[in-house]
This record gives C-alpha cells, sequence and structure tokens, in this order.
C-alpha cells in the first residue's frame, strides 16, 4: 500500500477503505506518509468529499492514534457540547455547571481561539490560577466531585489530530465537512461522552457561512456519532451577529456568571440571545441524559435549576477544583479590564432625518471577530499569546434604538496600535436605519437521526 496511491483514488473521486485511511493515519503519526502526502490528500477530500463509510473509518483511526478517557468508575450519564465556533460564544461555561446541577456529568475537552472564533480555554484560563491542562487522573477526579471537568487535549489523546488540524489551518481544508466531523467527533468520544450536543453555527461569524451548509455538517456529525454509538442531537443556530453583551475572555466569564445567577431568564435584564442558545442546549441535554422527556421539559427544567442557584455554586466550586480562587474572580468582576479604552458611538444622524427615531439593523460578527483579535482577544497563529482582560461591551445591539452621540460599544485594548485597529472595525460592524429590524431566526432547527432537520416549531425562536 502507498500514500501517492491513496492521494490519487481520493483525487479521482473514488470510496477509500478502512484500511487505506488507517495505513495513512498511522503512517502519518509514525513518519512513514510525509506531512505534504497528507496535504495533498486533505485537499483531494476538500473536493473529493468523503461518504458516511470512510468519514466513520477516518474517526475511528483518529480516536484509535490515541488514549479513551476510561470513566467506568464514576456513575453517569455522561453527555457533553460542542459549538462549531462564533463571536461570544461562551454557552459551555454555562452549561456545563447546569448540566452538573441536573445530575448530568460534562466531561468537556475543549479549544483555543483561532482566526476569529474565541476558545473556551483561553476565558477559563483568563481565570487567575485556573488550569485547563489536567492530566487523565485530575480529569476524572474533578468530574466525579464536580460533575464536570474542563480540559484541553493532551498528547495522549487523539494526537492524529492535533497534527491533522495544524495541517489543514496551513493548506486551507479546514472547512472540509468530513475533516470536521472526524476531528471534532474523534475528541469527543476519546473523552468518554456516551451523549452529544452540537451547536452547528451558520452566518457571517461562523466557519459555515450558509445555512445548508451548516446542515451538511450537522447531519455528518448525527450519522457518524450514531454509527459509532452516540446519542446525538444538533441545532442549528444563527451567529451573523455575536452572542451575548460580551467579547473577550475575562468579560465573557463575567457575562457567564451573570446568566447562571439568572439575568436573561424572562423577565430578567441581560443577554436574552445568549441564554435563549443556552437553554435551547440544556434542554437538549436533559433529554439525552434521560432527565427530561421532551426539550420543552428539559428547557423549563433548566430554567428553573438556573434560577435555583446551584449552577453559580458549582462553577465556583470547579474554580477552586482546577487551581483557580472564586473570590477572586468576584473581586476582579466588572473592574478587570485592559488600560488602553475606547468607544463606538453612534454617529450623526443624517440632515434629511433630523430628530427622527434610529435603531441598529445589525452588527455584524464577522468584523466584531476581527476587531477582537486586533485588540488581543484571539490569535492569528496558535502560538500567539492572548490577554485576558482585552474585550467589548455592547451596550445597544440590534432592534435597539439609538441616539446621535450614544455609546454603543465600549472596547478594552492590550494595546494603542490594537484599539487604532479595531475601532474601525467595529464602526463598520454597525448597521443603522430609521425602523426597527425584523425578528431574525436565532434557533434554524434540530437535527437528529433519520429524516429531515425539524426547521420549523418549538426550536426556532424568532428574536431581534
Amino acid at each position: 500500500m502507498r500514500a501517492v496511491d491513496i492521494i490519487a483514488a481520493k483525487r479521482d473521486g473514488k470510496e477509500l477503505s478502512r484500511e487505506e485511511i488507517e495505513f495513512l493515519i498511522r503512517g502519518y503519526l509514525d513518519g512513514t506518509v510525509q506531512d505534504y502526502q497528507v496535504a495533498a490528500w486533505t485537499m483531494a477530500v476538500f473536493f473529493r468529499g468523503m461518504n458516511a463509510a470512510e468519514t466513520a473509518a477516518l474517526t475511528a483511526a483518529m480516536l484509535g492514534s490515541g488514549r479513551v478517557i476510561d470513566l467506568s468508575s464514576i456513575p453517569g450519564p455522561f453527555i457533553d457540547k460542542h459549538s462549531t465556533g462564533g463571536v461570544g460564544d461562551k454557552t459551555s461555561l454555562i452549561l456545563a455547571p447546569l448540566a452538573a446541577a441536573l445530575g448530568i456529568r460534562d466531561p468537556m475537552m475543549s479549544g483555543r481561539a483561532l482566526g476569529h472564533t474565541g476558545g473556551t480555554l483561553d476565558k477559563l484560563e483568563s481565570i487567575p490560577g485556573y488550569r485547563t491542562a489536567l492530566s487523565i487522573e485530575e480529569f476524572r477526579d474533578i468530574l466525579a466531585k464536580d460533575g464536570f471537568a474542563m480540559t484541553g487535549q493532551t498528547g495522549e489523546v487523539v494526537p492524529a489530530d492535533r497534527l491533522l488540524y495544524a495541517l489543514r489551518d496551513v493548506c486551507s481544508t479546514v472547512e472540509s465537512i468530513p475533516l470536521i466531523t472526524a476531528s471534532i467527533l474523534s475528541k469527543k468520544a476519546a473523552e468518554g461522552a456516551e451523549g452529544l450536543v452540537f451547536d452547528v453555527k451558520y452566518g457571517a461569524g461562523a466557519f459555515m457561512k450558509e445555512a445548508d451548509r451548516a446542515e451538511e455538517l450537522a447531519r455528518s456529525l448525527v450519522t457518524t456519532g450514531e454509527a459509532m454509538g452516540k446519542k446525538i442531537i444538533a441545532l442549528l443556530t444563527n451567529m451573523d451577529e455575536p452572542l451575548g453583551n460580551m467579547v473577550g475572555n475575562f468579560l465573557e466569564v463575567e457575562e457567564s456568571l451573570d446568566c447562571l445567577e439568572g439575568a436573561g431568564l424572562p423577565g430578567v435584564p441581560g443577554p436574552g440571545d445568549l441564554m435563549e442558545i443556552s437553554l435551547e442546549l440544556g434542554a437538549r441535554m436533559a433529554v439525552l441524559g434521560g432527565k427530561a422527556a421532551s426539550a420543552a421539559e428539559g428547557r423549563a427544567l433548566c430554567a428553573d435549576c438556573i434560577a435555583g442557584g446551584k449552577p453559580r455554586d458549582l462553577f465556583l466550586r470547579n474554580v477552586a477544583s482546577q487551581g483557580g480562587d472564586p473570590a477572586k474572580l468576584l473581586e476582579l468582576r466588572g473592574r478587570w479590564r485592559s488600560p488602553v479604552c475606547g468607544e463606538i458611538r453612534a454617529p450623526p444622524e443624517p440632515a434629511e432625518a433630523a430628530g427622527a427615531a434610529r435603531y441598529i439593523q445589525g452588527i455584524d460578527a464577522w468584523r466584531v471577530g476581527h476587531a477582537a483579535v486586533s485588540l488581543g482577544v484571539g490569535r492569528n497563529r496558535t502560538e500567539d499569546q492572548v490577554s485576558p482582560t482585552a474585550g467589548i461591551q455592547f451596550h445597544k445591539k440590534r432592534g435597539d434604538p439609538v441616539k446621535a452621540g450614544a455609546p454603543v460599544m465600549t472596547v478594552w485594548s492590550a494595546a494603542e496600535e490594537g484599539l487604532a485597529a479595531a475601532l474601525p472595525q467595529l464602526e463598520e460592524a454597525v448597521a443603522y436605519g430609521p425602523a426597527p429590524p425584523a425578528p431574525r431566526t436565532l434557533i434554524r432547527g434540530e437535527v437528529r437521526s433519520g429524516g429531515s432537520p425539524e426547521l420549523t416549531g418549538p426550536a426556532s425562536k424568532g428574536v431581534r
């Protein structure tokens, strides 16, 4: 068997056997298959695709490249959530303690910011002392004690994914649906999750810009995950605009705490879009974990649980378990910011509309995400350092009325040049108009096993 023949077969649109895929992945790990050959193969996959059997074989080969975490000594159920990435998406910080409070264990293996999308590990590490580089033994111990544990990928777990993802990043094949599916599911299977809820995003701030492509990815994740014996539900969610009112590592930790204290619940001021997504994802975790018979029942259960305060207490307990200082976190809350500060204010009204009401029509998530990288929130390369205290706070969002000169955002940067680069991007991100915008669909639908996705009904929420 030769790598060049496998590359040529996929280039020509042929189906690869399980043995051919295993040969390629095993050879990449032991050095007998060169990185340039794997790069050529990923480009062939990008253009030719893979069928369900090939995708399942690739996922299994990557999973078998390292150690699978054994959770058999801990009572379950084990349900995790995974997002395909967005701007201001801090739902993992809310959902892990929420699931634990419902009696569901969440073994969460997360990633870092790359490009315009944020990373859960960077957010958690903005908490003074918080450790995400856990050994497998520490991961198990904390999961057993707190009901959830938050860790990064180690060299022992799915090493093939670490190598393959870095290669895809530099040869422009990140967006391949079979390669995304294998990358996500191999990590999630390795962490020990029995069931998975996927938040598959589409729109300006997502990797998948088109809803149809996001649906295709959701179907691939559901089909391949179930072939591996996992219980899977995927939601299709809108990422045209940033999620919540905060973008930035420590700022997003603060907003997660706000939500765990009830902000955004019906009748409570706060980020309604963030709470909406969190409750719907949490509802599906409750269903897969056997705590609710339906999404509607799960949603009510999650809302009641947050109102009772237990998820917040578990979040702070986990901070201590992973080396952080809960008291210091609460002391810094609302105060710890980068020293360089600026504002985005609503521009003067057009002469012909003087005195008329104006409304924010939308805030472009892609522009905000790239501005945040300039501020120091994210990274362009994996080795870049991020700032815990840089970020953006939105005072106005889509549908809000706004007067000329009113503050729309406060912006904090790690350096003057970062602020200077970000402010023009943020100004361009905001669209204004004379009337409130039409409600947008925040949650487009749900994809489960078999049949078409449910794109209407209780899963679809119209919000501004």
